[in-house]
C-alpha cells in the first residue's frame, strides 16, 4: 500500500519533531514524503540546521497523512491565515491529521481540535483547552483520525503508532528493530513528574516568556474565529 506523507516545515521548526517521524516513514518502501513551505528556499531549524522544502503550499499534491511538527517557529504561524487555511484544507482530504509537540497549536488554530482529545509539550499543555480541545496527559493521543504526540521525542513513537494503524504491528516492529529503537534513558528528568523540583523550576522560569506569548496568541486566534462566526 503506497502512502504519501506531508510535513509542514518552517523557520524555527524543532528539528527532532521532524526527524523522528521522518525517519520512521522513510523506512517504508512505498512511502513518499514531502516537506511543504511557502517556497523551496532552505530554512533554518531552531537548532540552526538547514532544511530544504520539497514542495510549496500551492502545490497540488494529494496526501494520506498530514504532520505538523512544533518549535518556536509556530508562534508567528498561529495567526497566519494562509498557513492555517492550508492546514485546514489538507485536513479535510487526508486519512490522518497529526502533530508532534507544539505542532498541536497549529491544528488548534485551524479549528481541528475542538472537542477532540489531544496532547502537546508539558510546558504548554494548559493552553490546549483554549482551542476547545480536551487536554490529555499522555505521550500519544488518538481521537478518530487525529493523532497528537506529546513532547519532542514522541515523534518516533507517533510514527510507529501510525505505521501500526496503516500497515500493522509486524511492520512497525520491523522498523523499530531495524532502527534499534530501544529507549533506556540514563537520565530521569524527561518529564515534570520525574524531574527534580530544581530542574522543573529552572525550565519553567526559562520558558515563561514563550508561554505568555503563546497564551496571548491562542487567545487572539480564538477571538478572531469568534468574530468571524458572528459576522
Amino acid at each position: 500500500m503506497a502512502i504519501t506523507v506531508g510535513f509542514l516545515v518552517f523557520p524555527g521548526i524543532q528539528l527532532l519533531d521532524l526527524a523522528g517521524p521522518y525517519e520512521i516513514f522513510s523506512a517504508l518502501p512505498d512511502c513518499t514524503v514531502h516537506l511543504f513551505w511557502k517556497s523551496l528556499d532552505p530554512l533554518a531549524s531552531s537548532a540552526g540546521m538547514q532544511i530544504v522544502p520539497t514542495a510549496t503550499l500551492g502545490d497540488d499534491l494529494p496526501l494520506d497523512v498530514l504532520c505538523i511538527p512544533g518549535g518556536t517557529g509556530i508562534n508567528p504561524l498561529i495567526g497566519e491565515e494562509g498557513v492555517i487555511s492550508w492546514i485546514r484544507q489538507q485536513a479535510h482530504a487526508v486519512r490522518f491529521v497529526t502533530s508532534v509537540c507544539t505542532g498541536a497549536f497549529l491544528l488548534g488554530a485551524a479549528g481541528l481540535l475542538r472537542g477532540k482529545r489531544a496532547t502537546t509539550h508539558w510546558r504548554y499543555h494548559d493552553l490546549l483547552a483554549g482551542f476547545g480541545a480536551i487536554p490529555v496527559q499522555e505521550r500519544i493521543v488518538r481521537d478518530d483520525n487525529i493523532i497528537t504526540g506529546g513532547w519532542v521525542t514522541a515523534g518516533i513513537d507517533f510514527g510507529l503508532t501510525l505505521v501500526t494503524l496503516l500497515y500493522g504491528q509486524t511492520t512497525a516492529d520491523e522498523i523499530q528493530l531495524a532502527l534499534e529503537y530501544a529507549p533506556d534513558p540514563a537520565f530521569q528528568s524527561g518529564t515534570p513528574n520525574t524531574a527534580s523540583a530544581t530542574v522543573l523550576q529552572a525550565v519553567t522560569r526559562r520558558t515563561e516568556a514563550l508561554h505568555a506569548e503563546r497564551k496571548s496568541l491562542v487567545a487572539q486566534s480564538v477571538a478572531g474565529k469568534a468574530g468571524e462566526a458572528s459576522c
